[in-house]
């Protein structure tokens, strides 16, 4: 799912032949949608609709694209300074943005198995390995069981949290204006064109086009839920498509930052 802010302002979306602006929109998985927020600053946010957050934001779209009015966008809190949306603050936060906009309320009360908070700590400190086989033998279970108390535990099933976490790595590391191939086997994956069809598939747009030169990105984090991009100027993107819900192949439309 994406979830687009104008921090101040409106920004265009097109969808099915049509254009309007709005100061967001919230979109549902595997939907192609335009945005045009030149000369505008936007905060990108990619839900996992799989998540608690998630499955909360998928009950308020009647349609698949939701538009948002500036007194919706006022009231989740734009101005919040980014780096606390992408830290610590970002789970509440869209917690908040699901209340605004009539979900039900996200808890995320949930108790953390002793082997997922040892998997998350390996996770955090860059651990190379990120195969499921692989990480569970870290832990000590089986594959089978890592997955199971991992979704219990986190309210994300793992390999879709493993596969987010691998383009959160890629996204750092080509943002910092590193080589795609060297970035793609580092965040791993097989090499740089896997990487590329994994960018595609979930967010309609190659991973050049998070190059310094061709977009001004404030800076990338995902968390249990999603990912948060705050994107300074950015130039029109033709088209977009809402990651799948199970990250199924589908063909996507290139979003074109240059």
């Amino acid at each position: 799912m994406h979830l687009v802010l104008a921090r101040e302002g409106t920004i265009a979306v097109r969808h099915e032949g049509r254009t309007v602006r709005a100061a967001g929109v919230l979109t549902a998985p595997d939907v192609p949608h335009g945005i045009d927020a030149r000369g505008a600053a936007v905060l990108l946010v990619f839900v996992d609709p799989e998540s608690e957050v998630g499955r909360a934001l998928l009950t308020v779209l009647a349609t698949p694209v939701r538009l948002l009015s500036a007194d919706e966008r006022d009231a989740v809190g734009t101005a919040h300074d980014p780096s606390h949306l992408m830290g610590s603050g970002g789970p509440p936060w869209l917690a908040e943005v699901a209340r605004v906009l009539g979900a039900p309320a996200v808890t995320h009360a949930r108790t953390v198995h002793p082997r997922v908070k040892k998997l998350l700590r390996l996770l955090r400190a860059g651990e190379d390995a990120t195969s499921l086989e692989a990480l569970a033998a870290e832990v000590g279970l089986s594959p089978g069981r890592l997955m199971h108390v991992f979704t219990a535990s986190i309210g994300v099933p793992l390999r879709p949290y493993l596969a987010w976490l691998r383009l959160q790595r890629a996204a750092a590391g080509i943002v910092s204006g590193r080589p795609l191939t060297e970035v793609a086997l580092e965040a791993g994956f097989s090499d740089a064109a896997h990487m590329s069809r994994s960018f595609r598939r979930n967010f309609g747009m190659s991973p050049s086009m998070l190059k310094p030169a061709r977009a001004s990105i404030h800076s990338v984090t995902m968390g249990h839920s999603g990912s948060f991009m705050e994107l300074r100027k950015k130039p029109k993107c033709p088209m977009l498509r809402s990651p799948s819900s199970r990250g199924r192949r589908r063909r996507t439309s290139t979003c074109a930052l240059g």
